[in-house]
């Protein structure tokens, strides 16, 4: 909902901060891998409750995440690249939550639903970015993605601040777990509704 308006307002900066790296030969591809491999340094440490060091994980990988596309803007945009990206997005996600529920049993059913809704979201979005590819559809708002990006209630900005909240506040893990499961569920009601009226028509 938000990542529209986000962007734009971010795009500059990770700009400035890819064009050294590009003129060091550092690949976008290279920047994904890095920031997937610290990303997934939080599981452990949301395993062990090291709740700030997790947050501080959790957001130096969305840094290196806006950088490698920032990167590969400045390069080239790839399908291999924007493949790779969304692929370790969708595990990175996942960890966080798995994360939460090794750190505490109580976390468990929480952490299933919200995973689960997951599901919801992470389909829709990529059964409809498949179906967009092969038609042609082009999104006016994300043009320079290398896939259609399907809006929605729930999108990058507001998964990353269930994140923050989540490492700030642990102990209302649940409350917060089953407040956005259901608005990823409202996502994925909306996104089934106007994907497949756009694919009909």
């Amino acid at each position: 909902m938000f990542d529209r308006h986000l962007i734009p307002l971010i795009r500059s900066p990770l700009t400035r901060l890819a064009k050294p790296l590009c003129r060091a030969g550092i690949s976008a591809n290279q920047i994904s891998l890095t920031g997937f491999a610290i990303g997934m340094l939080a599981l452990p440490l949301l395993a062990l409750e090291l709740y700030s060091w997790a947050l501080l994980v959790i957001l130096f990988n969305r840094l290196l995440d806006g950088l490698d596309g920032a990167v590969a803007r400045e390069t080239k945009i790839t399908d291999c690249g924007g493949f790779l990206d969304i692929t370790l997005d969708f595990i990175f996600y996942a960890a966080v939550v798995l994360g939460f529920a090794l750190s505490s049993p109580a976390n468990a059913l929480p952490a299933a639903t919200l995973l689960f809704a997951f599901m919801g979201t992470g389909s829709s979005f990529l059964a409809f970015a498949i179906m967009a590819g092969k038609r042609g559809i082009e999104n006016p708002v994300y043009h320079h993605k290398s896939l259609y990006y399907l809006g929605g209630l729930t999108e990058g900005s507001e998964t990353i601040t269930l994140f923050v909240l989540m490492c700030l506040w642990p102990a209302g893990f649940a409350t917060l777990a089953y407040g956005f499961a259901l608005l990823c569920l409202v996502t994925t009601l909306t996104r089934l509704w106007s994907g497949y009226h756009t694919l009909g028509e």
